[in-house]
Parts: structure tokens; C-alpha cells; sequence
């Protein structure tokens, strides 16, 4: 499968590796297991403002379908690939077996900067984009969803350029959308919610306090904005965070209202004048309780992992922490990780939610939302942390040991079409 090569893919496959030998998986099994049933790869021409036509390369893999249309995220951004694009398809299948999600993982992208294009060219990029991938999106077959550089905004253009495709609204098509276009309340707020809410869990496994612990989150997104408000509201004290132009750092803690009116102005945390800049580096390796890394892959790695001063990892992103650092961390004994599959895993199950709300055109309240979240999350991290202590594993073998044997199970009990 030398199609995929990719850091982020062979780091995927070094951790399913893993898995397998502990779990014993047959060899037989172990390849339909890991590798995408299906992956596609389409030129998306876009007439852009000045008149010019550019072609960006799109990705959509789904990883398997042994339990239901595949869900997954849609990523915009300058550095996609094929190979990112299916570690990510794959990561996504173990998090819904987790949850016990009736889905498999899936994921695409558009190789494009959306912060270098106006409106109406990303709107345009998306249209074609989706144009080109309609035969293999659907209610029943694949529901994407937003990530990195996309949003609620182009949900509602993915749903409407397929809803127009097929001559009626097909809210189900996507998840994440607008509230008033089908979407499901809170399901913004969702991934980053379920962040804070496994964080005050592992504080309490731990007997840590909430009130007055202190947490820095790399990547003041939407997943670790939204963690950072929540974690404040639960007593903490968020002192660092950042996002690609740079960090704050500020020891007191810092005023995250005032935060948000500085990046709703400049788009960006860098030049907040309240708190001192900090480099992305620097920033993972101070003092805290908590640590959250909400923006990219593979950002612990073995130069790093060994000088954290964290009492938990949280992990907002996907794959934030490599096999080499893993193995540093392992020998941490007063670390406690809560795995990425784990930790961000709020968000495709409030996606689950507004799938089900769409198919049902019965739509629930915020509170019911989050009442239902908050169960299936702690249902998840009790099922991991039980598996950990019980076979003496680290969280993520334990997290990824739950998600792996189901997908394998569910492909066993099918059985192989000849």
C-alpha cells in the first residue's frame, strides 16, 4: 500500500502494529483490519477571482464499512495528503468503534489555504470539491463533516450542492452544518466540551482539585477555545495557549473574554498585549496540570516527550503524540493520558446525534445533546481506564485495544465476500 506513504500514515500503522500483536489478531485478519476499503483522488478546478483556473487536489478515504456509512471530517488546508488523509480515516474507525458508534472512520481534504482565499473562492472550491465526490457521499454511504479549515459555512454548501444534485434537501449528507439548516445544538461546542469534561474525569482519577489547577492548550481553535472556556468554568486556570502565528503565555492566567475580542479582530492570539509570547515549543513544555494539544499531528515526539512537565495530556488533536514519544511517556508513571481517540471523540458523537435528528426530522435540546455526550464519554473513558489497570497497559494500547477488536469483530461476523 506504498499509495499512502506518509509520516503520519506510518505512524498510524506503527500503532495499529502494536495493537494487533497484543491483541493476537490472526494474521489473516490484520491487513483488511488496517488498510482503507476505499480511497479517492479528484482535481478540483476552481475559477478564482483575478480570473485565473487553479486545480487543487482532493481526498476522501473510507477506511471500512463492516458497521455502517463511514463518518469523518473534511480538512482544508496547504499540507494534505493521501497518506494524512488515511491515518486520519483510520484513527476516526477506532473512535467510533470506541464510542460505540454504528459508523466507520473516514476523512478527506483539499490541499488549499483557506486563509489565503476570499469567500467566495473557498465557497467555490467547496461546490467542486463536492460535485466531484458525490457518487461516494451519502446519508447511508459516507457523512462528512468540518475540521481543520472548514466550518459550519461549508457544511451548508456541501449539503446544498448535493441536496441540488439530487433535487431535494438532504440534511444527513454532512454534519456540523447550521442549526437552521438541519444541524444539532451544541454541536459546535462538542469536541471541545468532551475535552474538558475527560479532563475533569482524569483531575478526579487522580485526586487533583479542578479548582485552581492550571492548563495550557496548543491550538486556540475551535476545539481548544471552546476546551479552554470550559476548563475555566470548572475552576481552572488556563495559563498559555496558541495558535500558528505564535503563544501567550501569562503565569496568573489569562482573560480568555478578552482573548476572544483580540482574535475575533485580529485573527489571531499573537500581539494580545495581557500576556507574554511564547513559541509553540516552549509552550508544550510548561509547568501545568493539564496540557491539551488541539492543532496538528505528531507535535510530542521522542526530542520533546521526555521534558514535559504535565500531570495530564489531554489530546484535542489527531495523532499529536508519536510511537517514540509514546514509548517515553510510557515510563511516566505520574502521567496520565487521555488518547486522542478518547479525548476529542465528542465531536463525531454529537455528529452521530445530528445524523440520527436529520434521519428522524426530530430535532432535541441542547441539554439533551450534551446529557447524552457526557454518558457515552464517561461510558468510554470508565471501559479504557478499566482495560489499562486491568491488563497494565498505557491508556492509548487500552483505548485502541476497545476500537481495533470491534472493528475486527464486526469483519469477522460478516465474514469475507468471495
Amino acid at each position: 500500500m506504498d499509495i499512502y506513504r506518509h509520516p503520519t500514515f506510518d505512524m498510524a500503522c506503527e500503532q495499529f502494529d502494536l495493537v494487533a500483536d497484543f491483541l493476537e489478531l490472526p494474521t489473516n485478519d490484520r491487513d483488511r483490519v488496517k488498510y482503507p476499503k476505499r480511497a479517492l483522488t479528484v482535481a478540483v478546478p476552481v475559477r478564482m477571482d483575478s480570473g485565473e483556473v487553479r486545480v487543487f487536489a482532493g481526498y476522501r478515504v473510507q477506511h471500512h464499512l463492516s458497521m455502517g456509512p463511514t463518518k469523518g471530517g473534511m480538512r482544508f488546508h496547504q499540507d494534505v495528503a493521501l497518506g494524512e488523509v488515511a491515518a486520519l480515516a483510520m484513527w476516526m474507525s477506532w473512535k467510533c468503534a470506541l464510542a460505540g458508534l454504528p459508523y466507520g472512520g473516514a476523512k478527506g481534504g483539499v490541499a488549499c489555504d483557506p486563509r489565503t482565499l476570499s469567500r467566495n473562492e473557498v465557497e467555490r472550491v467547496t461546490r467542486r470539491f463536492t460535485q466531484e465526490i458525490i457518487p461516494f457521499i451519502g446519508p447511508q454511504i459516507d457523512i462528512p463533516a468540518p475540521d481543520v479549515g472548514t466550518n459550519e459555512q461549508t457544511m451548508a454548501w456541501m449539503m446544498d450542492t448535493y441536496s441540488n444534485h439530487f433535487g431535494h434537501a438532504v440534511p444527513g449528507v454532512v454534519t456540523g452544518k447550521p442549526v437552521d439548516l438541519g444541524g444539532s445544538l451544541g454541536r459546535r461546542e462538542s469536541t471541545g466540551r468532551g475535552v474538558a469534561f475527560l479532563v475533569g474525569r482524569a483531575l478526579q482519577t487522580l485526586g487533583i482539585k479542578a479548582e485552581g489547577s492550571t492548563a495550557v492548550v496548543q491550538g486556540y481553535g475551535n476545539v481548544g477555545a471552546v476546551a479552554a472556556h470550559q476548563m475555566v468554568r470548572d475552576g481552572m486556570k488556563v495559563i498559555a495557549v496558541s495558535d500558528a502565528e505564535g503563544g501567550l503565555h501569562n503565569a496568573g492566567g489569562i482573560d480568555l473574554i478578552k482573548l476572544d475580542a483580540h482574535v475575533a479582530k485580529h485573527r489571531t492570539v499573537k500581539g494580545f498585549t495581557e500576556a507574554g509570547p511564547i513559541g509553540n515549543d516552549d509552550l508544550l513544555l510548561l509547568k501545568c496540570d493539564v496540557l491539551v494539544p488541539a492543532a496538528l499531528e505528531r507535535v510530542i515526539t521522542e526530542s520533546n516527550a521526555a521534558k514535559l512537565q504535565c500531570r495530564v495530556l489531554a489530546e484535542g488533536a489527531n495523532g499529536p503524540t508519536t510511537p517514540a514519544a509514546d514509548a517515553i511517556l510510557s515510563q511516566c508513571e505520574d502521567l496520565f493520558i487521555i488518547p486522542d481517540i478518547l479525548c476529542n471523540a465528542g465531536g463525531v458523537i454529537v455528529s452521530y446525534f445530528e445524523w440520527v435528528q436529520d434521519l428522524q426530522s426530530f430535532f432535541w435540546s441542547e441539554a439533551e445533546v450534551m446529557d447524552k455526550l457526557y454518558r457515552i464519554l464517561d461510558t468510554a473513558f470508565v471501559e479504557t481506564l478499566t482495560l489499562a489497570r486491568q491488563k497494565h497497559t498505557p491508556m492509548r494500547l487500552a483505548a485502541m485495544s476497545l476500537g481495533i477488536r470491534r472493528v475486527a469483530e464486526a469483519k469477522r461476523k460478516r465474514g469475507l465476500f468471495p
